[in-house]
């Protein structure tokens, strides 16, 4: 009797956890997502889609990379091509003048595209040297832009090689020339900051591990601290101060570093991600040829 009932609670306590597992596998036992809200397939007419970015509505601009496009879906769920020729943009970011800034690594520039679609170059090299390719962007607060830069050979190029040594973060104030503020990291790509301008977080997707920096007045960086054993291609944030890692579906980590959510994305690899939507409640994820949205309890940071 005593054995049957010891068996007898060792198997309701299994039911209970795995309940509870599963539960959180799909994103209800932490309140993040929306109850009863499924991943929705936006479209999978792509090649490789990067850089989602959200303007002041609440429209999401991303990239076709292969296909060196920048596409728009509103915020009615109508699909367009903003921009035919993006000159290979990647990540890309909105600046507070409306402007759509990205990186776009077909001659390894930073670039500025205004509304209408008119291009203006913002970074072309460091002391005359090609950056490896800048690969993905944050604004600060003051307007500053950080970008990592990364080296993944493109078969556009006509180099094969790095002009520059190591792969790091840089910082473009106004007006100025850009400036490297960390060689800390093995191969730097995804990257976001907090709405405070306090600090940044940039992820290590070779060492596989992201890094939260503190932000001095002037944009340099500091302080590096470990914040998870686990790189990323894509990061954003939201209101509460959660941060969004990507690859394998997308993963949550709260301000403390405690894994609260992993979101499943039935695609070879998630790139990037970011909120967006009317209410700012919906996360838009670009993963390989697919562009997916959920909806959220959360919201992201004001536009």
């Amino acid at each position: 009797m005593k054995f049957t009932l010891v068996n007898t609670l060792r198997r309701f306590t299994i039911l209970i956890f795995s309940f509870f597992t599963l539960h959180s596998s799909i994103g209800q036992s932490n309140g993040l997502v929306a109850k009863n809200a499924t991943l929705q397939l936006i479209s999978k007419q792509f090649s490789f889609t990067e850089g989602p970015a959200v303007d002041k509505y609440g429209n999401i601009f991303f990239t076709d990379q292969p296909n060196n496009k920048i596409w728009k879906y509103d915020t009615e769920g109508k699909l367009s091509v903003f921009l035919e020729n993006s000159r290979r943009s990647n990540g890309m970011y909105f600046d507070k003048k409306g402007n759509l800034i990205t990186c776009a690594d077909e001659e390894n520039q930073m670039i500025s595209i205004n509304p209408k679609g008119k291009i203006k170059l913002l970074v072309n090299d460091l002391n005359g040297l090609h950056f490896n390719g800048p690969n993905d962007l944050w604004i600060s607060p003051s307007g500053g832009i950080y970008f990592t830069d990364p080296f993944y050979l493109r078969d556009y190029w006509s180099r094969k090689t790095p002009e520059l040594q190591g792969e790091h973060v840089y910082y473009l104030a106004k007006n100025k020339s850009p400036i490297l503020v960390s060689d800390h990291l093995i191969k730097p790509n995804g990257i976001i900051g907090t709405p405070d301008g306090k600090f940044l977080y940039v992820a290590d997707i070779k060492g596989d591990k992201t890094y939260r920096f503190n932000i001095a007045a002037d944009g340099s960086l500091s302080a590096p601290t470990l914040f998870v054993e686990k790189g990323s291609d894509g990061l954003t944030i939201d209101e509460n101060g959660n941060i969004y890692l990507t690859g394998n579906g997308v993963i949550v980590y709260n301000p403390k570093g405690e894994l609260i959510e992993h979101i499943k994305v039935p695609e070879n690899w998630t790139a990037n991600v970011t909120f967006g939507g009317k209410n700012n409640h919906t996360l838009f994820i670009t993963a390989s040829k697919a562009v997916y949205s959920l909806q959220m309890n959360v919201k992201g940071v004001p536009f």
